[in-house]
């Protein structure tokens, strides 16, 4: 699903809700906003020498900030409304741009923004999976595994109670997926590298 934000003379804006993450949504500017990247902010104290993010910040609602290039990425708080949101972030993007002003002054791996290394987002959600994922899963004795991540790509196998389930995918990109872009949106892609076929399929047997 997406709308177009109203248009201005010079910049375009689009924005598309994540049907993953009902509270994250991505804004793709028709102009550069900031070259390289991957900028995240995942607090507000954390966006100081960073203009655009501080004004994103600024927004009552707003949760976390990614920019990558022309795209702005954001995320907000479970009580906020996209309806006033997104125009209002649309609003702050073109008023921006029209400054001149970069979006990020702070250099990279400066605070706030942060271009992470594969290594660091395999820590982030590796925790992810011992702290909230595996413990939710083992009760019905499936686990998530990390395989890799290279260049910004997780892939990851489902054992146990999870290979073969007819309910693995739901559990893959509707629960760990979902997470996995709370702490590190800048994951491009989650990839199971299940053998599915050779689980045991403990649940939804079917006969014939």
């Amino acid at each position: 699903m997406f709308d177009v934000l109203p248009l201005d003379p010079t910049i375009t804006i689009r924005a598309i809700s994540s049907v993953a993450d009902p509270d994250t949504c991505k804004f793709t500017v028709s102009q550069m906003v900031q070259p390289g990247g991957p900028f995240f902010f995942h607090a507000r104290e954390l966006a100081a020498g960073s203009p655009l993010a501080e004004q994103l910040f600024a927004l009552s609602g707003v949760a976390h900030v990614l920019i990558v290039e022309n795209v702005v990425t954001v995320g907000k708080n479970s009580v906020a409304s996209w309806s006033a949101l997104k125009s209002a972030i649309g609003t702050v993007i073109r008023a921006h741009l029209v400054t001149g002003v970069a979006a990020i002054l702070a250099a990279p791996g400066a605070a706030g923004a942060s271009g992470r290394t594969d290594a660091e987002l395999r820590t982030v959600i590796q925790e992810l999976l011992d702290v909230q994922v595996n413990r939710a899963i083992a009760a019905h004795g499936g686990k998530i595994s990390i395989v890799d991540v290279k260049e910004r790509n997780l892939s990851v196998t489902m054992s146990g109670g999870c290979q073969g389930c007819a309910a693995s995918q739901l559990t893959l990109r509707r629960g760990f997926e979902v997470k996995v872009r709370r702490v590190a949106p800048e994951i491009v892609a989650i990839v199971d590298m299940t053998d599915h076929d050779a689980g045991k399929k403990p649940f939804y047997h079917t006969t014939g």
